[in-house]
């Protein structure tokens, strides 16, 4: 079981929106890094849903639902997607300057890759997030 963050613009699709949704297909990836690890993931990897904008904090968790498969609304075939369903809410998600300061994220993308939406975390990494 692999571990990932996903950016979102909270005004766009907030953590919120999956939590009423229960599910959704995590879409809007085009970076091609970003699509690598898209096509990488697997069903049960765990993600934290991370809050681009004005926000920058973690949000919530997800769980992957599907294997990666191509995006049904896109004609050229090149993007892919997963499903991811809501597990939990992290209304005292850690945000980006917090972040920043562990020594467990100096070597992440999330830090030296600000601008990947989809990041690997490492074992250590996701469950220090996730225990807020």
């Amino acid at each position: 079981m692999a571990h990932w963050l996903l950016k979102t613009e909270p005004d766009v699709y907030a953590y919120a929106d999956l939590v009423r949704d229960v599910q959704t297909i995590w879409d809007n990836v085009a970076n091609n890094q970003a699509l690598i690890y898209i096509r990488s993931m697997a069903i049960g990897d765990t993600c934290i849903i991370y809050h681009t904008g004005d926000e920058r904090r973690c949000a919530g968790i997800a769980t992957v639902i599907s294997p990666p498969y191509v995006n049904p609304s896109d004609s050229t075939g090149k993007l892919a997607v997963v499903d991811v369903v809501a597990t939990k809410a992290l209304p005292n998600g850690y945000d980006l300057a917090h972040i920043k300061a562990q020594p467990i994220f100096a070597d992440s993308y999330l830090v030296k890759l600000g601008r990947l939406s989809v990041v690997p975390l490492t074992d250590e990494q996701f469950a220090y997030l996730a225990a807020v």
